[in-house]
């Protein structure tokens, strides 16, 4: 079977109407992301803490993160007695380090984020938990459960034979005699 430039121009329009809706729809989402990415707390608080050497090292007593931890939990109970505990993740670098404890409900799921000083043990924010963030579940297709992880496959999949397609249009139609910058665009 011969591909000729009609056969890929046929392919690359049929793919290419579905995949722009796709596109419009990751692209507006990834830079939802990257805004936030880029803009947000925890990117601050990386950047503020970079260059700093954490007090803290593999040699330090247990004491060094055991005794924060115990105190983020007993305020993390004393709070919400009995939460089921997901994760914890510790910051010792920087002006006020902290114990974040992201507690689950009892029928499952998520729940709390805590962030508790690591120095005092005082809980100094609560907000909702969620695994992901909901904006990340929005650009993976996850938000609309397997379903939409499938269908985001497929659109990264269309959009991947999209370009290839593009290109290979491109290749064919493009003048092989032309000089300087028109090699590139007649």
């Amino acid at each position: 079977m011969a591909f000729n430039t009609a056969f890929w121009r046929k392919w690359h329009r049929w793919i290419a109407f579905p995949a722009t809706l796709f596109l419009l729809w990751v692209s507006i989402t990834g830079v939802t992301l990257a805004v936030t990415e880029f803009f947000g707390a925890d990117e601050a608080l990386r950047e503020a803490t970079r260059d700093q050497v954490s007090p803290t090292n593999a040699t330090s007593a247990p004491a060094a993160w055991s005794a924060p931890v115990s105190r983020a939990v007993a305020a993390v109970n004393a709070k919400a007695p009995g939460a089921p505990i997901d994760k914890i993740e510790l910051q010792f670098k920087g002006e006020n380090p902290t114990v974040t404890i992201f507690t689950g409900k009892a029928t499952g799921g998520e729940d709390s984020k805590y962030v508790v000083s690591a120095r005092t043990g005082a809980i100094e924010s609560v907000e909702a938990y969620t695994d992901k963030p909901f904006v990340v579940r929005l650009h993976s297709g996850e938000a609309f459960g397997d379903g939409g992880l499938i269908l985001a496959m497929l659109w990264g999949l269309a959009l991947a034979v999209l370009s290839i397609t593009g290109l290979t249009i491109y290749l064919r139609i493009r003048r092989p005699g032309s000089t300087g910058i028109k090699r590139i665009f007649w």
